[in-house]
């Protein structure tokens, strides 16, 4: 592997040099990028580090996981609410293997997170090794950059450069492998310094003004602009950019999944969530405007549905840090690089006085047929069963919109982000790209330790909940006061409703049993409740949402109820059902 390629000022003053171990030195980089929290698990292959923590428990909190898999996804929770890097410990062998799938979740889904894993003594690299595992080649296409040190007097660079390349431009995961005898070994320390520059590494592309100029052209001559936001203006920190630029000139604004809370739900010109779940007009005027704004956001499948007929009408205008995305999915007219903090407010000077007023007034016309074919009912509805849109209103009226509300996938998730209400910023947390079931309740433990002030709501389904309910063990030993709801459908939902629909109701193994969730959190020494009948909703969501401390409620609701609308996979966003 080459060399770092890191060049920083070069301090003058003499420093004198102490002797520590390279496990030493890891904490203390740690300590010099502000972490004050880990996820992790030991073993043998990075027990030299855990054995260096046990002097800095007062300065560095770690928390136990049961499992490396809740400890990535825990750290993705953490680093979405906090806007901090999340940090993770694993050994070596099956202890980073288990890290692989919240890396590929946190790379498509833009997270910053620092992974360092043990690894055996590198005298046995290549050896098969007791828990040895080539963990840089199998983690190198789910990872922003990862490098393998065997030597102490690399690791405060390494780690400089992981921070770096987590945080900056993108957001990513970075994993850094140390072997077992540089954390051992002893080294003269210099002291720790940030990285700030990598010569082979841009973060951010430089922004040409001469294509903000073309893109304020088309959005001034436009009749009927639409804007698409996704998580890159979270990403961004540009969220009150976002507004100005909407807000000059009444340009309707859509979210894409992972863009959810940048703009609050209840904004004049937020008229709903883009993608194969998402809302009627939005899915719908997507192939009805003439030009399309689209800011910190990938064209992701699912929000595009068929790329052959996707916004052929529309003249496409894409802000993004990520040169990649631009032209990757969607030809665009005019490209815009660069971070969205600083393009917007460039662009937002160029654009003339109007008022789309009316423009926007289509997208409500389109949001009174959804309301009446499938909002009504699903909030209100007048069945037995009791729906989970209707426990997702029931919420809304208790948080008032104020909850960080993370979800596993399924469709909970789809209902949930379609119907939960979100006040501010990096208050909804999913799985966006890849998808990851199980990802739920480690993300809110995360997040609660993000924001140990704010309430934080994990809506799991009967599923995902049963891939890292071990993740209880994390709650009861620690105290992460994470409300737990369960959506209980006695299926693995989503799936049961593509089989439905597109596969003449061959349920083949999506009935799903599942034990007594509220026997199973008392095992923990979590309380808990089930219901069953729709006059206890409120009561029973009262007391999660009161009780001090973590809490788990099971709902069961409608067996085969469906999500829609819904965008069937193949099919143009304008042949969105209602049913």
């Amino acid at each position: 592997m080459n060399t770092l390629e890191i060049n920083e000022q070069k301090d003058t003053r003499s420093v004198e040099a102490i002797e520590i171990s390279g496990s030493k030195a890891v904490l203390e980089a740690l300590l010099q990028e502000n972490v004050d929290t880990v996820f992790g698990y030991p073993g043998g292959a990075i027990m030299p580090i855990y054995d260096a923590l046990y002097d800095y428990s007062e300065k560095l909190k770690h928390i136990l996981v049961r499992h490396e898999q809740g400890a990535i996804h825990a750290a993705q929770g953490f680093a979405r609410v906090s806007g901090k890097t999340g940090v993770v410990f694993a050994t070596s062998g099956p202890g980073a293997t288990n890290l692989v799938t919240g890396l590929a979740d946190a790379m498509i889904d833009s997270n910053p997170v620092v992974c360092i894993t043990g690894q055996v003594y590198a005298s046995l690299l290549g050896t098969d090794a007791f828990q040895e595992t080539d963990v840089i080649n199998i983690t190198t296409p789910v990872t922003k950059w990862n490098y393998q040190v065997t030597d102490a007097t690399e690791i405060p660079e390494a780690i400089a450069k992981a921070f770096y390349i987590a945080n900056t431009g993108r957001p990513g995961p970075v994993l850094i492998d140390i072997t077992k005898n540089a954390q051992l070994q002893l080294f003269d320390y210099l002291g720790y310094k940030k990285c700030t520059h990598i010569r082979s590494y841009r973060p951010e592309p430089e922004i040409r003004k001469e294509y903000i100029e073309k893109a304020a052209q088309l959005i001034n001559q436009a009749k009927k602009p639409f804007v698409l936001f996704g998580q890159g203006v979270i990403l961004g920190k540009a969220e009150e950019e976002l507004k100005s630029f909407i807000e000059k000139i009444n340009l309707p604004a859509a979210a894409t999944v992972m863009g959810l809370s940048a703009l609050p739900t209840h904004h004049k010109l937020h008229v709903g969530m883009l993608g194969m779940h998402g809302n009627y007009a939005p899915n719908v005027m997507t192939n009805e405007c003439d030009v399309l704004i689209a800011v910190g956001m990938r064209f992701d499948d699912r929000v595009t549905g068929r790329l052959d007929k996707y916004a052929k009408q529309a003249k496409v205008i894409h802000l993004d840090i990520d040169p990649a995305e631009i032209d990757k999915n969607v030809k665009t007219a005019v490209p815009v690089w660069g971070d969205c903090k600083k393009t917007l407010p460039l662009l937002t000077a160029l654009l003339k006085e109007n008022d789309h007023s009316e423009w926007v007034e289509k997208f409500r016309e389109l949001e009174k047929e959804e309301i009446k074919e499938v909002i009504h009912n699903e909030l209100n509805p007048n069945t037995d069963a009791m729906t989970m849109g209707e426990v997702i209103r029931v919420l809304n009226e208790l948080t008032n919109g104020e909850a960080i509300i993370t979800t596993d996938v399924g469709q909970h998730q789809m209902v949930a982000c379609r119907y939960a209400r979100y006040n501010r910023s990096k208050s909804s947390v999913t799985s966006g790209g890849l998808g990851t079931m199980g990802f739920g309740l480690p993300a809110a433990i995360g997040a609660w330790y993000g924001a140990p002030e704010k309430t934080v709501v994990a809506i799991i389904g009967d599923g995902g909940f049963q891939m890292t309910l071990q993740e209880l063990g994390t709650i009861m030993q620690f105290g992460a006061k994470v409300k737990i709801l369960i959506l209980n459908n006695e299926f693995l939902g989503m799936v049961r409703q593509w089989q439905q629909l597109f596969h003449d109701r061959r349920y083949s193994f999506v009935n799903i049993t599942s034990p007594d969730f509220v026997a199973v959190a008392k095992g923990y020494y979590i309380e808990g409740e089930k219901i069953s009948e729709r006059k206890d909703l409120k009561t029973a969501l009262e007391k999660m949402l009161s009780h001090n401390g973590a809490y788990l409620l099971e709902v069961m609701v409608g067996k085969e109820n469906n999500v829609f609308p819904m965008v069937a996979q193949g099919t143009s966003v304008s042949e969105i059902r209602l049913k």
